[in-house]
């Protein structure tokens, strides 16, 4: 009986989906563009609203403008935009998400629906990029809107295979207003995925007029956590040794992370708020940092930026004044004071207590609820409307008072609160949450890299077991090899192989720094998660391989290439582009093992499993 309640339901569903296969309401208006045929204007419910459609090109690719205008202010209509074009070449479809659950072409019909991406100020980026086996672009697309939510993607139509794309605007709440313009680019040029998706990412960061914070050198300075080596049990004497132990292996940066400021409480976060160390861990945290200093390693401080829960003191202050409560509140930025109460709660962590930079977590948290309590207060004591547009504000003056105090501050966010409105708040950018997952880890080391611009990407933290052998400690260092790697496990406790593995990889990080962080960043074949990746500086050119058979190539034979071997296995297969004049191979403590040669051509080279070789022309 059960089955059959479940085909009957499967049955009634797939029929109201094949009345209307694509599910984009009411068309209001087409235009004609120059590569990707017709795009088409939705709307269910136009109101009072006056829709301008029309379309241009930027550089080959094509853009069609919205702008929607009302007689008075007014909450803005749900509205989409479509368009089709042929799907031959399209195999994967990639966006800033898709680490998540890989990069699925999802049909529109059933999952595609279902499946849709989205977008807003603190999560993602509003792109999404068709490609092939052959590392080409067919088609992209991307959207100006960064602060509100957008549904968005590319998808195969069921019965053609023709690729459908997607933006969706306003079907979440946002604030009433009286015009609204928003752009969305196709581009069918055709070009490497990789190039494609930095485009993308640039297109949308121009058409909002983002400038990125600087970032200082420190951001790129490799890190230690105490996160998944303490979690929240944390304390000044035993941190203050690890730190010491931290700078002697070469790491520059200390992240206090959650912990510090915990007391017994009846759930994770409910007496989070007041922003006060404990007497028991930090009787004197000003000290505390003082000390940490002295072993040469800068310092930053983990603090969440939304919370307040109902055991700690500032949650009686702001009753009244939250997007949601409980246990643990979420306090709503468009007051004013509330901006006031979290900007000065950081300065007092940076001018007082003396710590180099902040790591801002939740930022994503900042979400209007299905009813706004602002509206029935009649936004009463608020001075912004717009939820994204105070979460700016707040982080916008943030950075610059933070920047009054110390100049070259610290200011860490991550995954998936992540986007070109971000990089405007801060400095660095870490890869979301995925402790002793090595894979996982440089498939989102790279979506960043490719979306970032010029701000620091981080790994997530690392860990490993203590059972590892010396070549299996190092592959979780070397999947992130091309990030600012952070490093979290009780260096008191890392076996002395384990800590000459770190110590190795860590050097060779900065030694070529260049080509792993500031050069050109290449990653291949994204739709295996990435199984090779080079960087390159005008000196040299670092190629890593992640599966044993994959064949890399080395590029012209026009500097000194690095071949790292990050597969598990001895050997890796090149393809030279020359006869090499050396090759030198070294273990993976940096330890010489010998030499190689090879022609050119398609070549194997005994390069050690988690070593490398340096091939000179």
């Amino acid at each position: 009986m059960n089955r059959l309640i479940a085909f009957l339901a499967a049955c009634t569903i797939t029929a109201a989906f094949a009345t209307d296969m694509d599910h984009k309401g009411k068309v209001i208006a087409t235009v004609p563009t120059a590569h990707a045929g017709v795009a088409e204007l939705t709307c269910n419910e136009v109101g009072a609203w006056t829709f301008d459609f029309k379309a241009t090109e930027d550089e080959g690719r094509d853009v069609v403008i919205v702008t929607c205008t009302a007689p008075t202010e007014a909450k803005p209509p749900q509205f989409g935009v479509f368009f089709r074009v042929p799907g031959a070449g399209v195999q994967n479809v990639w966006t800033s998400d898709c680490g998540r659950d890989g990069f699925h072409l999802w049909p529109q019909l059933w999952w595609g629906w279902l499946s849709r991406y989205s977008s807003q100020l603190a999560k993602e980026t509003p792109i999404a990029v068709g490609f092939n086996s052959q590392e080409r672009a067919p088609v992209a697309l991307a959207c100006s809107e960064a602060f509100d939510t957008l549904l968005f993607g590319l998808y195969a139509d069921d019965r053609t295979c023709e690729i459908v794309g997607r933006c969706e605007f306003f079907t979440k709440p946002a604030a009433a207003c009286r015009c609204y313009q928003a752009k969305v680019m196709l581009d069918r040029r055709n070009r490497g995925f990789a190039e494609t998706v930095r485009s993308c990412s640039d297109w949308v960061t121009k058409q909002n007029g983002f400038k990125a914070a600087a970032v200082p050198p420190a951001a790129r300075d490799p890190l230690y956590s105490t996160w998944y080596a303490y979690l929240q049990d944390v304390h000044d004497k035993e941190l203050e040794e690890e730190a010491r132990l931290a700078a002697q292996l070469g790491m520059k940066t200390m992240i206090l992370d959650d912990g510090w400021q915990k007391v017994e409480s009846r759930t994770f976060y409910s007496a989070t708020g007041d922003w006060m160390p404990v007497p028991s861990r930090f009787p004197d945290m000003k000290r505390h940092v003082a000390e940490v200093h002295k072993t040469g390693l800068k310092y930053m401080l983990w603090l969440s930026v939304p919370f307040i829960g109902d055991e700690s003191k500032a949650y009686q202050r702001f009753k009244g004044k939250f997007l949601r409560g409980g246990d643990t509140a979420v306090v709503d930025p468009r007051f004013p004071e509330i901006r006031e109460y979290l900007i000065s709660t950081w300065e007092r962590v940076v001018g007082e207590w003396g710590f180099d930079g902040v790591k801002l977590d939740f930022i994503d948290q900042f979400v209007l609820p299905a009813k706004d309590p602002a509206v029935a207060e009649n936004f009463a004591g608020r001075d912004y409307r717009s939820l994204p547009a105070a979460v700016d504000r707040l982080m916008k003056d943030a950075l610059t008072r933070l920047q009054k105090i110390n100049p070259e501050v610290l200011v860490e966010f991550r995954q998936h609160y992540m986007g070109p409105a971000i990089r405007q708040y801060g400095n660095m950018i870490r890869a979301a949450d995925c402790p002793a997952d090595p894979t996982a880890n440089r498939r989102r080391m790279c979506d960043l890299r490719l979306t970032s611009g010029e701000t620091a990407v981080h790994s997530d933290m690392l860990v490993w077991s203590k059972d590892e052998t010396a070549v299996g400690a190092a592959l979780p260092i070397l999947n992130v090899l091309y990030s600012t790697i952070q490093y979290s496990m009780i260096l008191a406790k890392v076996t002395p192989a384990h800590r000459r593995v770190i110590a190795n990889w860590l050097a060779f990080s900065q030694a070529h720094r260049a080509a792993l962080l500031e050069g050109a960043f290449t990653p291949h074949h994204a739709e295996n998660g990435y199984t090779w990746i080079e960087g390159e500086s005008a000196a040299e050119r670092v190629i890593t391989a992640y599966a044993s058979d994959t064949v890399v190539r080395t590029g012209a034979a026009d500097r000194p290439v690095y071949l790292v071997n990050a597969t598990g296995a001895e050997g890796m297969i090149v393809t030279l582009a020359a006869a090499p004049k050396s090759i030198a191979l070294f273990d993976v403590y940096g330890q010489p093992a010998g030499t190689a040669s090879a022609a050119a051509g398609l070549a194997t080279i005994p390069v050690p499993a988690s070593g490398y070789a340096v091939v000179r022309w």
